[in-house]
């Protein structure tokens, strides 16, 4: 059987974590897509990184797939992404979906609190 542990752990092999402050100094320096994948009413208390798109885990299949009625238009497979969630395994398991969707440039910044205490921008929800 598949542990919670197990995902985490082929989730943080598949996809880079990267410091908060090194994701702060990156901030709006490229075209990367900023996604938050937290639920709306975590999201909605803390506020999320400035200019975010919110994507929630459990809607993000539907809205990466360019195939599917719920595709956002921000969501290409060829493009730059940075996923931040709370602490950081939602990002990363978020992350692989992704990168098992062929989503190529995959990058997980963690949880909020570290972009917060790194001086990250941020914005309410």
């Amino acid at each position: 059987m598949k542990t919670a542990q197990h995902f985490l752990q082929e989730a943080n092999a598949a996809v880079t974590r990267i410091p908060s402050a090194d994701a702060v100094a990156l901030h709006g320096t490229d075209d990367g897509v900023w996604l938050d994948v937290r639920d709306s009413g975590d999201v909605a208390k803390s506020g999320t990184i400035k200019g975010a798109y919110h994507v929630p885990r459990g809607f993000l299949e539907f809205a990466a797939d360019p195939a599917s009625p719920h595709n956002k238009d921000f969501m290409k497979p060829d493009g730059k992404y940075y996923l931040v969630c709370g602490a950081g395994g939602q990002a990363a398991l978020a992350g692989k979906t992704l990168k098992d969707m062929g989503y190529t440039d995959v990058t997980n910044v963690g949880g909020l609190a570290d972009w917060k205490a790194a001086g990250g921008p941020v914005q309410d929800a």
